[in-house]
């Protein structure tokens, strides 16, 4: 069964500092969400944001840190 999780109007969003400020492909993820780490398409503010256990978030981005994930 899917998680369940609110997000007030006031979530604190924050875009990757890799992103750069050309407006282009970028995701954002929101704070403070107990649990789950909410992320979602910055191009679509108010579409959908999809919701990763915070352990398994942390999982991918050191794994992207330390280069295991490749094409």
């Amino acid at each position: 069964m899917p998680a369940t999780f609110s997000l007030s109007s006031s979530a604190s969003w924050r875009k990757s500092s890799y992103s750069g400020g050309d407006n282009g492909s970028c995701v954002e993820v929101a704070d403070g969400v107990p649990g789950v780490l909410p992320v979602r398409d910055s191009k679509t503010p108010n579409g959908p944001a999809l919701a990763f256990p915070a352990a398994d978030w942390s999982y991918f981005v050191t794994a992207l840190k330390h280069g295991h994930l490749t094409n």
